[in-house]
């Protein structure tokens, strides 16, 4: 069986591929390598950054395999280190994730993009979270998408499963940028190597406190913050990059940021 995940490295960027004709659909296989390929890029020090696209230029992902379903796959089974796609359930994932999304994102493909900290898509993706229709819950898309967008929008697309365009989607500050189809990895690429350029260990610093903040009062974030509860921030504060940045500073010069 061909492998539905490729791969490709330069530097500190990983960029995975979703590549399963004719859709890009995700079974419990193609979750389970996925976890592992996230899981591979959270542990590798030596990656800051990791871009997830689909291959084509029709498909992002339409999420869940129905055929795969329908030939025994069980949805509650178990879908990988990551949970589904790989990303939205793995626990410490520190590191920024740019999804390009280049196409159609509903369902399950529409959460995985949500999985990511930022969001481009082509100007002819479209999105929908169809899972109503089919008489079932958008799971993730219920929990992340009323704490992005507002409350009523968010309810009308679980209620109705409607589609919406790329235009649409940044207007409710679901898609950062949108870029012509020809150009969008290349804007994604873009984006990865300024993100790889910035200080690693102020990145995880900042995505462990908007992950642990999600459910806390402000009072009770910072204390924890500034009496170093978080690993990634007592990390950072004894860190040569935290003196390096000071130095910098002060010497008028760019830092070199070490991850240490």
């Amino acid at each position: 069986m061909t492998n539905p995940i490729k791969t490709r490295r330069e530097g500190t960027i990983l960029e995975v591929t979703l590549d399963r004709p004719k859709a890009n659909a995700i079974d419990l296989a193609t979750s389970r390598i996925m976890g592992d390929v996230f899981a591979d890029f959270r542990d590798d020090p030596d990656l800051r950054v990791a871009i997830i696209t689909g291959a084509g230029d029709k498909f992002f992902c339409p999420g869940w395999d129905l055929k795969a379903a329908a030939d025994g796959d069980a949805v509650d089974d178990d879908y990988g280190v990551g949970g589904f796609g790989g990303l939205q359930e793995l626990p410490n994932l520190n590191k920024p994730v740019i999804a390009a999304v280049n196409g159609i994102a509903c369902g399950g493909g529409l959460e995985l993009a949500l999985s990511a900290d930022i969001i481009l898509a082509a100007d002819h993706a479209t999105f929908a979270l169809p899972e109503i229709r089919s008489g079932t819950v958008a799971d993730a898309a219920s929990v992340k998408l009323p704490k992005r967008i507002p409350y009523h929008i968010a309810m009308e697309l679980l209620f109705t499963g409607r589609w919406f365009d790329a235009e649409e989607a940044r207007g409710w500050g679901i898609v950062n940028h949108i870029h012509p189809a020809d150009k969008l990895m290349e804007e994604a690429w873009d984006m990865a190597r300024l993100l790889a350029s910035g200080p690693p260990l102020v990145y995880a610093a900042i995505k462990e406190i908007v992950r642990e903040a999600e459910d806390e009062k402000f009072q009770d974030t910072m204390d924890q913050i500034t009496g170093s509860k978080f690993e990634t921030v007592k990390k950072l504060y004894l860190s040569e990059d935290q003196l390096e940045g000071a130095k910098a500073f002060a010497e008028k010069r760019d830092p070199v940021w070490k991850g240490r």
